[in-house]
């Protein structure tokens, strides 16, 4: 039998546990309010702009663009707020900055000067937008309570888009990604891109580590699904 001695123990670890826990969401949940407040405004000031007469597929387009990021942003809050006790974590401080840098570090983007495009650009733009935003709100709900932009376990999600590829999501991202580069491209917004991917990718390898510890099972899986591109990688 515990001594009391040991549930106290036990409790003051439950709490701390709780106390990272909250930690960890609150700046994300911060962060995705903000971002879809501001996208929130910069959609009311496109529609008080925007020619509905000489391009109306395009600014229809753009609008469902919008729209979906602002949905994609309202779930990660959602789901950061009511997402289940994590089992494990990647250790050390590396894991948590190539988290944080392949989630966040495409939003430099939007520190660089935009670009005219032609009505081709903006509408091959605009549709990665819109293509990445849904598949992210697809994968990002049936992910649930799961959801964490950390290298952590919860559950084990193997239906839906993970039936084919390990990391749908982060697919998902690089395509809205690709989709928003177009409007400010030059080298120095490549070489953004082409770390924050790096970043993106030693998340993976943290993740998956993870879920290997957690799950037995997931070897068996990962050996029959691509990492990122059926039949590519």
């Amino acid at each position: 039998m515990r001594t009391l001695d040991a549930w106290r123990a036990i409790a003051r670890r439950a709490a701390v546990t709780r106390s990272y826990d909250l930690a960890m969401r609150l700046p994300i949940i911060v962060w995705a309010t903000a971002v879809a407040g501001l996208q929130l405004a910069g959609l009311v000031t496109y529609l008080a702009t925007a020619d509905w007469t000489h391009t109306p597929a395009l600014v229809a387009t753009t609008v469902a663009a919008r729209l979906s990021l602002i949905l994609f942003l309202a779930v990660i809050g959602a789901l950061t707020v009511l997402r289940a006790p994590r089992r494990d974590a990647a250790r050390g401080l590396e894991p948590r900055i190539s988290a944080l840098l392949g989630s966040f570090l495409s939003y430099g983007l939007l520190l660089f000067p935009r670009h005219e495009l032609s009505l081709a650009g903006s509408a091959a733009s605009t549709v990665l937008l819109l293509i990445g935003n849904i598949l992210a709100i697809c994968v990002i709900t049936r992910l649930g309570r799961s959801f964490s932009v950390m290298a952590e376990a919860r559950r084990l999600v193997t239906s839906g888009a993970y039936r084919f590829v390990r990391h749908p999501l982060y697919l998902a991202e690089q395509i809205a990604t690709v989709g928003a580069f177009l409007q400010f491209a030059s080298v120095w917004t490549a070489l953004l891109l082409v770390c924050q991917l790096a970043f993106q990718l030693r998340r993976m390898q943290h993740e998956e580590r993870v879920l290997t510890a957690q799950f037995p099972e997931y070897v068996a899986y990962s050996q029959g699904t691509a990492r990122l591109v059926p039949g590519l990688y």
